[in-house]
């Protein structure tokens, strides 16, 4: 994975209901989706044309009794993930999975950031899957998105852990929104959530074609709209889901043509960057 140290690299969705999951993902995203199970262990790959995008598989029932909830998920690539994994508790991590070997496949551990926001480190996916694809890519992941209990904090963390650089910061009525780098691309934000929000958490954003309809698509599906679609800068317009089980993430659809960090703009002018934070009122908005 050389080149991806740092860097978001897969999603996976653990759910209550995987068929009820794999229709609903199809029907709002556009994924198609292919069998990958491995002998007891059902797993669902969800493509984007013939792109591997992420992960999906069924919530065990004793994590149930946990008290655990349909989530999505991100894996970051790391170099090695037993020292990652040790060098994240060093910092004030928790470790939920240890690293584990997935025969022929991967090496992983999931984990908590000290603010409890869940993710997981991962190194040795095969191949089409070692490298993050271009956050414009239809179907893929466009944002990474975190809300913290203290972005100061928690960007401290990560960019001891992985090495993340700050970008850009917006400030705002809703409060400072940071965004960070990795390996060199603009690749996401993290803001401190509004003291409502009972748990800091990752969102991911899923690039679709026309917003408004699958928005539509995913009320029509059984799924809820928390927020949007609404304009954000850069000409992007986004919204932040639900889907039927409870699990949350987002959507975002952007120009046609490469502006902002996905092009020049992104150097000359600072603010073209801002594609996540709502445009505010006035002449400069």
């Amino acid at each position: 994975m050389v080149g991806s140290h740092g860097c978001f690299v897969w999603y996976e969705l653990t759910t209550t209901n995987p068929e009820a999951a794999k229709a609903f993902y199809a029907d709002v995203v556009g994924w198609s989706t292919r069998d990958a199970s491995m002998p007891g262990a059902a797993y669902t790959l969800f493509t984007a044309g013939e792109d591997p995008v992420a992960g999906l598989l069924g919530l065990a029932a004793e994590a149930r009794k946990m008290g655990a909830q349909p989530r999505w998920t991100g894996y970051v690539g790391v170099d090695d993930v037993d020292a990652a994994t040790d060098r994240l508790k060093g910092l004030g991590g928790t470790v939920y999975v240890p690293p584990t070997d997935v025969p022929e496949i991967s090496r992983f551990s999931v984990v908590a950031d000290p603010q409890m926001a869940t993710l997981a480190l991962v190194k040795g996916l095969k191949s089409g899957q070692e490298q993050p694809a271009a956050l414009s890519s239809p179907g893929h992941v466009g944002w990474h998105e975190l809300s913290a209990v203290d972005w100061e904090k928690a960007f401290a963390f990560y960019g001891e852990l992985f090495g993340w650089q700050k970008v850009d910061a917006d400030f705002g009525g809703l409060g400072t929104y940071l965004l960070f780098s990795a390996g060199g691309q603009t690749i996401g934000g993290m803001s401190t959530k509004p003291p409502t929000v009972p748990m800091p958490f990752w969102l991911y954003y899923f690039n679709v074609g026309d917003i408004d309809a699958a928005a539509k698509r995913v009320k029509a599906g059984g799924g809820k709209i928390l927020e949007g679609p609404v304009e954000a800068r850069g000409g992007n317009r986004i919204a932040r889901c639900t889907d039927p089980q409870g699990a949350m993430f987002a959507l975002r659809a952007g120009r046609s043509k490469t502006i902002g960090y996905f092009g020049p703009a992104a150097a000359d002018d600072p603010a073209a960057t801002r594609l996540f934070v709502p445009k505010k009122a006035g002449p400069n908005a």
